[in-house]
C-alpha cells in the first residue's frame, strides 16, 4: 500500500507541526454552469468567483472588492442572486449557476443586455455583469417594478461611473420587453402568498 503525499500545517509558532493527508486538501464538486455540467477538484478555501474565472475560464464574473460590497461578482445560484466572492466553490456542489455568459442565446443578447447597450447603462463596464445579473434576478422576483423598487433592487451593487440613471432606465426598458416576451411564451405563474 503506497503512502499518500502529506502536507505540513503549523498551527502556531510554539506548537508542533501537524501532518495532514493531502487527500483532505481537495474535494470533487459537480456543478451546472450556464447549462453545462462540470466536475472539478477544488481546494476547500477556493472562492466561487475564482472557481468560475480560473477553473472554468468564465471571466465575465468580475472580482471587485473581495468583501461582497460592490456586487461585481454577482451570479445566480439555484435561482437566487449571490455574490460569488462571499462563498466557497464547495458550497456550490450539486447546484446550478448562471453567469453573464449564460444569458445570451447564441449571438442574440438577453433583453437586459440589449437594454443596457441601447440605454447606455454602462460606462467603464466593470460593474455591468454583476449589475445585469442582479437585475435579472430582481426582475424574476418583481417583473413590473417602479423606479424606486429598481433602485432598492440594485442597492447592493455599486457603480462608480454612471450615476445609476441609465442603469435604472435600462432595467425599466428590459422589464417591459421581458414582460411582453413572457406573456407571449408562457402564461403568468401565480405566486402563493402567505397571509398572516
Amino acid at each position: 500500500m503506497s503512502k499518500k503525499p502529506m502536507s505540513v500545517r503549523k498551527t502556531s509558532r510554539r506548537s508542533k507541526k501537524i501532518w495532514v493527508p493531502e487527500v483532505f486538501s481537495q474535494k470533487t464538486i459537480r456543478v451546472i454552469v450556464n447549462g453545462k455540467e462540470y466536475v472539478r477538484d477544488v481546494k476547500p478555501r477556493l472562492l466561487l468567483v475564482d472557481f468560475l474565472r480560473d477553473s472554468l475560464g468564465l471571466t465575465g464574473t468580475h472580482v471587485g472588492c473581495d468583501t461582497s460590497n460592490c456586487g461585481a461578482c454577482t451570479v445566480i445560484l439555484n435561482g437566487r442572486s449571490v455574490k460569488s466572492c462571499s462563498m466557497f466553490a464547495i458550497q456550490a456542489d450539486g447546484k446550478e449557476i448562471l453567469t453573464i455568459e449564460g444569458l445570451a442565446k447564441g449571438n442574440q443578447f438577453h433583453p437586459l443586455q440589449q437594454a443596457f447597450w441601447d440605454n447606455h447603462g454602462l460606462q467603464c463596464g466593470f460593474c455591468t455583469p454583476g449589475m445585469i445579473m442582479q437585475a435579472y434576478w430582481f426582475l424574476k422576483e418583481n417583473p413590473h417594478p417602479s423606479e424606486e423598487q429598481i433602485r432598492w433592487g440594485i442597492a447592493g451593487n455599486l457603480c462608480r461611473c454612471t450615476g445609476y440613471s441609465n442603469i435604472v432606465k435600462a432595467i425599466q426598458v428590459a422589464s417591459e420587453k421581458i414582460g411582453v416576451e413572457q406573456m407571449q411564451v408562457e402564461p403568468r405563474k401565480q405566486r402563493m402568498v402567505r397571509r398572516s
